[in-house]
């Protein structure tokens, strides 16, 4: 099946800045649309966006923005707590960031009044993943270029601390055993921690550097994928520590890896933001070839949509939006 894989985005929503982080909320919250948070340079925006995929009586997408934070500094990454509930009596808005000031910023909001942020201090070099505990979302994990894995509370406390070999580029939350944890460092190393023992209790190898991102497939928790160099990489951890399959994708070096959230052979991955080639491809486990390649100049941020096979990526000025058939 030869066929031009290239195509432009199918939805578009303009934005008041650049955008360098996207984000769909991964938990139910509730709401009649679907929760979404990019970040700029000095703005968080939460909005909700429904597509014509879910609702017939929908034109392509309609988005609403709910509420602009501001960040007043370059917003590096945004993480959605499971608390966030849009059907509650006031709405419960929660989320945190991080920032190229080197510190995590937890904001809550009712979308009203009530808007508070908490500043958590600590790391001493940039942040490169965020996460929320899944289940209750009472815990924050975070790792950064400063060489270490930190657990926080939401008070800002720090529960456990990993020191790593290398930068820590990606942490990823097991979604049921929550006392799992992945980090993938830049050194190419994988590793799984128990937080209750604090013991790393498994580990992968790309044999590729730089690992620039990983991510644990929550539709079949055997599965992790990342990218290093030009390539992705996707592990099967019962089988071996090494890549069962990996392909070169990005001649300008991959950048970010994402799994589709709704299918386990369907994943996503940028090059470098900013360079011209094309920087968003999408894959199926089942084709040699990409499926799509997006074309985009520029992107930053990807972010794969809760139950749907669409996929967000951050641009100038604008989020761009990729479906896909599967």
């Amino acid at each position: 099946m030869k066929h031009d894989a290239t195509r432009n985005a199918a939805y578009s929503v303009d934005c008041e800045d650049y955008v360098h982080v996207v984000e769909f909320n991964p938990f139910d919250s509730g709401d009649s649309g679907n929760l979404i948070a990019y970040g700029g340079n000095n703005y968080v925006v939460i909005g909700t966006c429904t597509f014509q995929e879910e609702e017939a009586a929908v034109e392509g997408i309609q988005y609403k923005a709910l509420r602009k934070f501001h960040h007043g500094i370059r917003v590096d990454g945004i993480a959605w707590s499971p608390e966030t509930r849009l059907d509650k009596l006031p709405p419960v808005v929660k989320f945190c960031t991080s920032a190229a000031d080197f510190r995590i910023r937890l904001f809550t909001s009712d979308l009203r009044d009530k808007n508070e942020y908490k500043v958590f201090e600590g790391h001493s070099d940039f942040i490169n993943g965020v996460v929320f505990a899944p289940k209750e979302g009472q815990e924050i994990a975070s790792v950064s270029d400063d060489h270490t894995c930190r657990i926080w509370d939401l008070e800002g406390g720090q529960t456990a601390h990993f020191v790593l070999r290398s930068p820590g580029m990606s942490v990823c939350w097991h979604p049921e055993e929550t006392f799992k944890l992945m980090v993938a460092e830049k050194n190419g190393t994988i590793r799984f921690y128990d937080l209750v023992s604090h013991q790393a209790i498994l580990s992968l190898e790309s044999e590729q550097i730089p690992l620039m991102s990983a991510h644990w497939c929550l539709k079949n928790t055997f599965k992790v994928g990342a990218v290093a160099g030009n390539d992705w990489l996707i592990w099967d951890i019962t089988q071996s520590s090494y890549p069962q399959e990996k392909r070169p994708v990005h001649l300008d070096r991959a950048f970010l890896f994402r799994w589709c959230s709704i299918n386990e052979n369907l994943f996503a991955t940028t090059g470098y933001p900013g360079k011209m080639a094309s920087q968003l491809q999408i894959h199926h486990l089942g084709h040699p070839q990409p499926i799509l390649v997006g074309s985009v100049a520029v992107g930053s941020g990807l972010s794969w949509h809760r139950t749907l096979p669409l996929c967000a990526v951050g641009g100038d000025h604008k989020l761009l939006f990729w479906v896909t058939e599967i």
